[in-house]
């Protein structure tokens, strides 16, 4: 493992000097908001705060083409039409800077949905590749934060290619993978052994200001069991609007919509978009046939919650939640509906 110390006022030269050769991602101030954005020399230091929105599309799109499409008529026989074709897969060398580690763990999950079965998703895939994922751990969670429920906490390296840690002067990075190691080999930075001890004394803080750990070891066997008490999902979700903001905040929601624009006749040809969708949408089961199996919001919020704390731990290898415990659904409802309250209630009643 390669440790180095970045100084505080090295910060913006070394992204400067990783902008030479990458696409950086980092967190910025917009308004009231956090969003990761594109960093380029010259631009201010990134904020050190957990973001908004989930960093996941750097390497899932909110929408992205996944195939241009023309039609072009012989003009010596107008009756044959010849389709061309054009499939961008191809990704730039990027380097996602500052998310936290409930951010890093989402991959881990989207990697399950779009790397683990028997098709890979080529798109998410190259992403993946050409992506080295900058850890900043967490030194301040927050009330909705619950990471540490979930098997995860604010110093988990799983997702990192590097942690990066707040001390004295500066930040203690250190090489997760091989892709982290490589990086920080070549940087020319200096040894930080020496505040190996004062990050780890930090990082042992910050977890003990999670909001105290819920046991949800039986959270799959019981949502097995609350899956027909429609009168339990009917409570819990009264007060849920439909809006969907709890999904498109998640680090690990994978649902998609494909869609078909533009004319290929016309100049500028068609495309065929992948963007976000989300289960909490009325429109979202609904069939060619008209019929809609979730028309009742109770019927998605039980499928959303299940599928969190009881699908994936049965198609997961290692048994891991769909929930890296970001608490970004519960910060950014705008009824205050919590999913820990949900789980909790399922397990205890």
């Amino acid at each position: 493992m390669t440790i180095c110390f970045l100084a505080t006022e090295g910060l913006v030269p070394w992204l400067a000097k990783l902008a030479q050769n990458y696409r950086v991602f980092a967190p910025r101030r917009e308004g009231k908001a956090i969003i990761f954005r594109p960093w380029k020399e010259g631009d201010k230091a990134p904020v050190p705060l957990k973001a908004t929105v989930a960093p996941k599309g750097v390497m899932f799109p909110a929408c992205e083409t996944l195939v241009s499409y023309k039609t072009t008529k012989d003009p010596q026989q107008l009756d044959k039409v010849s389709l061309t074709l054009k499939a961008p897969v191809k990704a730039e060398p990027t380097v996602l800077f500052g998310c936290r580690s409930c951010d890093a763990r989402g991959f881990v999950a989207l990697d399950k949905a779009y790397l683990g079965g028997k098709f890979k998703d080529p798109y998410y895939e190259a992403r993946r590749n050409a992506t080295l994922i900058i850890t900043h751990t967490c030194d301040n969670p927050t009330p909705t934060c619950f990471c540490t429920w979930v098997n995860g906490g604010p110093a988990s390296p799983e997702g990192s290619d590097v942690l990066m840690t707040a001390v004295q002067g500066g930040y203690v990075l250190e090489g997760i993978s091989q892709k982290g190691n490589d990086l920080l080999a070549g940087s020319g930075l200096p040894d930080g052994s020496d505040k190996l001890n004062e990050a780890r004394a930090l990082r042992t803080e910050a977890a003990k200001r999670v909001t105290p750990r819920k046991d949800l070891s039986k959270a799959a066997e019981r949502l097995k069991a609350r899956f027909t008490d429609m009168d339990f999902w009917i409570a819990q979700t009264a007060k849920c609007l439909s809006c969907g903001a709890c999904t498109f905040m998640c680090p690990t929601c994978q649902c998609f919509n494909i869609t078909d624009e533009g004319d290929p006749a016309s100049e500028q040809g068609g495309q065929r978009l992948r963007s976000w969708d989300y289960c909490m949408s009325p429109m979202f089961t609904r069939e060619a046939s008209g019929h809609n199996p979730r028309m009742v919001k109770a019927a998605r919020m039980r499928n959303r919650v299940s599928h969190k704390y009881w699908y994936s731990t049965e198609y997961s290898p290692d048994g891991r939640f769909s929930c890296t415990g970001c608490g970004r659904c519960i910060a950014q409802c705008p009824v205050s509906l919590d999913i820990r309250e949900i789980v909790v209630k399922a397990i205890e009643e």
